[in-house]
């Protein structure tokens, strides 16, 4: 049995940031480890990350991998996946989705959302959250390949060491049958010129309280600080932000350097998604708002008053 394989992940052609974090957790468990670069456009994107230590890059690289369907992704995956250890992707969309299918491949255990690791009596001990985040509990897997997946706010972004991978193609396999019966129609994604939330170093987010200003609240505080913007799941439902801002439980689990919570009461979802956080900045108006129990920082107060303050005073 070998050691460990990180598989990437590849959007418009790049390595997302978000592999590192995979990365981070391969050097913890002090294994050498390969990693898997896959989908369309791979072989170019690898050079992104031979400077990480690995021991060589591999490439599966073609077209049928343009867009992202695990039955096509799947089988490639299991089969560079043998004879590794322990298998390791970061806990986003396409990680969760790839990883257990993975697994099941390779009748291997699967742990997800790993917090953290440690190493005792010569196996692998998972920390990982549960009831929402409140309490943690510990694994660990008796197979001999054991498939991962890490939360990114919990393992910082791996730092390059120099050096350069040897990067080596492998064979694409053939597609699970049932790709035949999945279509891929379109992607569509918003742009914007500020941060990715999962990759954001400031985090302004807004609740239900903002209601039909949210943005115009929220975005000059962003803009100034050069800021993600993130928002509550009330604050997503009732339409005032975009799905693809939320953050908590089930929305996108963040852990920047400062957080800003603007008129968000701190749900237990909510938290579970952001108390991670280094530094976390609360205003609200109600006082007994369980947001101030997580805040460094907090500011009883009319939202709609402090925050255009705020902008006036970092100006």
């Amino acid at each position: 049995m070998s050691h460990t394989l990180v598989v990437a992940e590849l959007h418009e052609g790049k390595v997302k940031k978000s592999t590192l974090s995979a990365i981070t957790f391969a050097r913890q468990i002090s294994q050498p480890f390969d990693v898997l670069v896959v989908g369309a456009g791979a072989a170019a994107a690898a050079a992104e990350v031979t400077g990480f230590g690995a021991g060589k890059v591999l490439t599966a690289d073609d077209a049928s991998l343009a867009n992202y369907i695990c039955e096509r992704f799947a089988p490639t995956v299991a089969s560079v996946a043998k004879g590794y250890k322990v298998v390791v992707a970061t806990a986003s969309s396409f990680g969760k989705d790839l990883a257990p299918r993975v697994a099941a491949k390779l009748a291997a255990g699967y742990a997800p959302d790993i917090s953290g690791v440690t190493a005792e009596g010569g196996k692998l001990v998972f920390k990982r959250p549960v009831f929402a985040g409140n309490a943690y509990g510990t694994c660990t897997l008796g197979t001999a390949t054991q498939v991962i997946t890490v939360r990114q706010s919990e393992f910082a972004a791996a730092e390059a060491t120099g050096g350069a991978s040897a990067v080596e193609a492998v064979a694409v396999q053939p597609a699970d049958a049932a790709a035949a019966r999945v279509e891929f129609i379109s992607l569509e994604g918003s742009k914007s010129s500020r941060p990715d939330l999962g990759e954001a170093r400031v985090i302004v987010s807004g609740g239900r309280a903002l209601k039909e200003q949210f943005a115009q609240v929220l975005d000059p505080l962003a803009n100034l600080l050069g800021a993600a913007v993130g928002a509550s799941r009330a604050a997503c439902d009732a339409g005032y932000a975009p799905a693809e801002l939320q953050v908590g439980q089930t929305g996108r689990i963040v852990a920047p350097t400062l957080y800003v919570a603007v008129g968000i009461s701190g749900a237990i979802q909510h938290l579970a998604g952001m108390k991670g956080s280094k530094t976390i900045v609360a205003i609200n108006k109600d006082a007994e708002a369980p947001i101030f129990q997580v805040a460094d920082y907090g500011l009883v107060g009319d939202l709609f008053a402090a925050v255009p303050e705020m902008v006036s005073s970092l100006k």
